[in-house]
């Protein structure tokens, strides 16, 4: 389990140091600051998982303080003001200006702990909220009663309990972010963030920003390293991090410290990281395109997510549970899958895995056909294409006689023209289907050379 670090502004030491105390007994982490000036100071050396501030200070208010911070908007976190000369005009405007409560002195301890304790579920939940919307779906453990994913969850249950480096490998479409999601479940650091970063949506020359924050004329700004203090941080294909980043990377995870960009001090931050890939990082270490040191530090504890073609007893399994999914948070009119169509199902080849799956399912429930899913309705969503025993698609040898990096570019620009196409030209649908941000595949199709333009349809 992990320790909230709460900071305590207050000018008067009496009040300070009784908090302080309280707030230690009750098993948190304090720093104390009597001033402005101690508090930002404070800030800066650590991030906060929630800020006690006090509204009369001899050098800087406590709401200018709090609208210093929240103009930063980059890793805020809850704020409690308190005030013993408060005002109802005094608490709406910190609640505008984004405290999470306003507390007044004398100070009730039993009230402080409460509110003290609100704030920081409310922070969680609304992390994990952001999460869920994020990637359209509630969180649930790897399904399946097979074989292979019993044995998956069991391997990631038992990883769970340790702190070491995980690296997840598999197919695009598989699970990968799901497995990482339940390993942080069940995990000791489940109370703590689980924060994300999508590698391929970060360019070159902001990615160090984006990872270790920045400091600029006094004002923080925390980085995805710092927002998952105390819990887990998740690279989304970590083999197309750039080599400069992977080095800061790896000092900061020898010693648990790092400087912001534009800092100069070092900065303290316990993490656990879990990174996925679908590429062969053995070969990148190789080729001289990834650290081996960072391979090394995050193949601590492998994990294989298997494809979707070698668990096909499954897919009924998932069938049901995606039905039930869009029927319950997207409103989309119930259907079942015939015998018929899911027998089809189970010996279909899957290149997409189980978001291909999840996309299938999505489209039916969207054509709002007959209750019963048809085997001539799902047929021409498939490839005709199937992959033999070891072997590859017949109508794409091409493909696989490219460099891996080449393969992927052809691939995904034809999916996504595809996915433009089928959706009369909405980025946005395409985004939703193929489940990724809309301003990482703005990205993404600039770099492919994808013209959007020539594709009717609005942005919706």
């Amino acid at each position: 389990m992990s320790t909230a670090h709460i900071l305590v502004v207050d000018d008067e030491p009496d009040i300070r140091n009784l908090v302080q105390e309280i707030l230690i007994d009750e098993g948190y982490d304090v720093a104390v600051a009597e001033n402005a000036t101690e508090a930002r100071e404070s800030r800066r050396t650590r991030r906060p998982d929630l800020i006690l501030l006090d509204i009369w200070m001899p050098d800087v208010d406590g709401i200018t303080l709090l609208k210093e911070w929240q103009s930063e908007g980059v890793g805020n976190v809850p704020v409690i003001m308190m005030s013993g000369h408060g005002t109802v005009e005094t608490a709406v405007e910190a609640t505008r200006l984004g405290a999470y409560d306003f507390i007044e002195k004398p100070l009730s301890l039993a009230k402080l702990l409460l509110t003290v304790e609100r704030a920081l579920e409310a922070d969680r939940l609304q992390r994990e909220n952001v999460d869920m919307r994020e990637h359209l779906r509630p969180i649930v453990e790897p399904l399946g009663k097979s074989v292979i994913m019993q044995q998956l969850r069991e391997q990631i249950e038992r990883v769970a309990q340790h702190d070491a480096g995980v690296l997840i490998s598999g197919e695009p479409g598989s699970g990968k972010h799901q497995a990482a999601v339940y390993l942080h479940l069940k995990s000791t650091r489940n109370d703590g963030p689980f924060i994300e970063v999508g590698v391929a949506s970060i360019a070159d020359e902001h990615s160090a920003t984006e990872l270790f924050g920045s400091e600029r004329e006094g004002r923080v700004n925390f980085g995805r390293i710092e927002q998952a203090n105390g819990g887990i941080l998740y690279f989304d294909d970590i083999a197309d991090m750039d080599l400069a980043t992977q080095g800061r990377l790896v000092s900061a995870l020898d010693t648990g410290s790092f400087v912001r960009v534009g800092g100069s001090e070092p900065v303290k931050v316990d993490v656990r990281v879990i990174a996925a890939t679908h590429h062969d990082l053995q070969k990148k270490v190789t080729e001289g395109k990834f650290r081996d040191d960072l391979y090394y530090h995050l193949s601590v504890v492998p994990l294989q997510i298997p494809p979707l073609r070698e668990h096909s007893e499954d897919i009924p399994e998932l069938l049901n549970h995606f039905v039930d999914l869009f029927v319950t948070h997207d409103h989309l009119p119930y259907r079942n899958f015939t015998v018929a169509a899911q027998n089809r199902l189970r010996h279909y080849v899957w290149p997409g895995n189980i978001r291909e799956l999840q996309n299938l399912v999505q489209r039916v429930l969207i054509s709002d056909g007959a209750i019963s899913v048809e085997l001539d309705e799902i047929e021409p969503m498939l490839s005709e294409e199937r992959i033999p025993a070891g072997g590859q698609p017949a109508g794409m040898p091409q493909i696989f006689d490219l460099p891996l990096r080449e393969a992927r570019e052809q691939f995904e620009k034809a999916y996504f023209e595809h996915r433009l196409q089928e959706v009369g030209g909405s980025v946005g649908k395409v985004a939703k289907l193929a489940g990724i941000e809309r301003t990482h595949l703005y990205r993404k199709l600039r770099a492919l050379g994808i013209d959007t333009k020539k594709t009717s349809g609005s942005d919706g």
